[in-house]
């Protein structure tokens, strides 16, 4: 994670010779007995005073790392560098190392290293943590591993939820009629893009507040995609198979397995084709709040795939299934149970690492209560960013784009702002 302090615009001493020596670092010494020492100074240079400050700690109690008081005395005992920790328990002894004493002055520092000038820039390495001072783009960016961990267990702590699927059709209107006559669908709400020359249409089992929907893309004089091998289908949760089998049928629509139980399994299912090729998979189940139940897509290493979805996407692992017989692995990954919420299936099949993600297939849509920590946590995962956060023009609502490690796009998209988007 990065936090970022602003630059002083007038103050612009140089760092080119800030050494961070044993004694020259901050006015102390290996020696010096602990942290409850003063820093007299802190010099550059020309001999221009960067900060002066004097610590006076040698009575003050600071909070240790388990709410005890701390002492700055040292034991009659030990050596010089040793202080004494003092808690309700007793008196023990506690080694700070000079890296760590080092660590905690910078950060004791860094609102002063602001001072720096434009054209300046520093890297401070500690006990595997990167600090920089750059003055190029006028901040002071801090960058630890705790501040990552941080970032990352927000991630599980966020108020996420999948919105919509977005993928792109050759005849909207064909498709909005097959949606609603074959699947039960409403047509939630439409809108023309005239000066970009594509139209959208969404639709689902309820309003896009509370449901998973799809978002239909129109594209002025495009009327096929290629779908690619790597997308796989989306699930509808329905009550009877066979008769909505028998209504695709009816409506002229491709069936590409019958109704019956799933291999290994009692769930019956069936598999159709929408006009534009896209498959879909019904589930018999009884009534669900999320009838839009799966987004299925292949990929090139489950695991590798299930550790980003948990970390930089804060979904949970819901099941993982091998199927040697058939030589594939799928897993389940989502904000709830699948029986309540919309989830990804993820499919491995044995030995293929790579598929073509086509052009028609585009992406999933997640609410997230802040874009720009959900950029920072799948930055640290290694996620390919196609549009960094921020609102978009015209609308203000604000989001951010990303690749997963298959190439499988998501946009995140701030909740309050996708509110206020509907309203």
């Amino acid at each position: 994670m990065a936090s970022i302090v602003p630059m002083a615009a007038s103050i612009k001493p140089s760092l080119s010779s800030l050494k961070l020596s044993a004694t020259a670092r901050f006015g102390f010494s290996r020696a010096s007995p602990n942290l409850c020492s003063r820093v007299s100074s802190l010099h550059l240079s020309s001999g221009t005073v960067l900060h002066k400050r004097v610590l006076q700690m040698k009575n003050c109690s600071c909070s240790s790392v388990d709410g005890s008081s701390q002492n700055g005395s040292h034991s009659p005992s030990g050596p010089a560098t040793t202080p004494q920790i003092r808690s309700s328990r007793g008196t023990f002894s506690s080694a700070l190392s000079y890296l760590t004493k080092r660590r905690l002055l910078l950060i004791l520092l860094l609102p002063q290293l602001q001072l720096f000038g434009q054209k300046t820039s520093k890297l401070f390495k500690a006990e595997g943590s990167t600090r920089l001072v750059s003055a190029g783009g006028n901040v002071i960016q801090a960058s630890t591993a705790a501040m990552q961990e941080n970032v990352l267990d927000w991630v599980k702590t966020d108020k996420r939820r999948m919105l919509h699927v977005v993928y792109r059709v050759g005849d909207l209107d064909r498709t909005i009629k097959f949606y609603s006559d074959c699947f039960g669908m409403k047509l939630l709400r439409k809108r023309d893009i005239t000066e970009d020359r594509y139209t959208n249409a969404f639709l689902g089992y309820g309003p896009e507040e509370h449901h998973f929907v799809i978002e239909l893309t129109y594209n002025y004089g495009v009327d096929k995609y290629d779908i690619g091998s790597g997308f796989g289908h989306f699930g509808i949760a329905i009550e009877d198979v066979a008769k909505t089998v028998d209504i695709v049928k009816a409506k002229g629509g491709k069936v590409t397995r019958e109704p019956g139980p799933v291999k290994g399994g009692k769930t019956v299912i069936a598999f159709v084709e929408d006009p534009d090729g896209y498959k879909f998979e019904l589930l018999e189940r009884g009534p669900t709040p999320e009838p839009l139940c799966q987004v299925m897509l292949r990929v090139g290493d489950l695991d590798r795939s299930i550790e980003f979805y948990e970390k930089a996407y804060g979904m949970q692992l819901l099941r993982k299934r091998d199927n040697p017989e058939y030589k594939y692995t799928i897993a389940m990954l989502g904000y709830g149970p699948e029986d309540k919420n919309t989830v990804m299936e993820l499919t491995y099949n044995y030995g293929v690492t790579k598929y073509d993600t086509g052009n028609a297939y585009a992406q999933i849509a997640i609410g997230t209560d802040d874009v720009y920590k959900t950029a920072e946590a799948v930055k640290l995962c290694g996620g390919k960013v196609t549009r960094e956060p921020g609102p978009l023009p015209g609308i203000n609502t604000k989001v951010f784009a990303c690749l997963d490690p298959d190439g499988w796009k998501t946009v995140f998209v701030d909740n309050i702002d996708f509110l206020k988007e509907l309203a």
